[in-house]
């Protein structure tokens, strides 16, 4: 089950902008509504797998990894 993200967006002037509402940090500003969502859902890719990377770091050797459900 992949989990479900809320894009937060609006026009301003000749740019459109948005963050991911869950993600502190994730924001992109382009020129067309598509594009913004495209550089969102890059971006949220990114930022995930940097804070995974990020966590098993910080976790070091023997670690479990659980599933959580909200």
């Amino acid at each position: 089950m992949n989990p479900v993200y809320t894009a937060i967006v609006k026009q301003d002037d000749d740019w459109w902008v948005g963050w991911i509402e869950e993600v502190p940090g994730v924001n992109c500003q382009e020129r067309t509504h598509e594009e913004l969502l495209k550089s969102l859902r890059i971006t949220l890719q990114e930022a995930l797998q940097f804070n995974r990377n990020d966590a098993i770091s910080a976790a070091g050797s023997n670690y479990t990894e659980e599933k959580i459900a909200v």
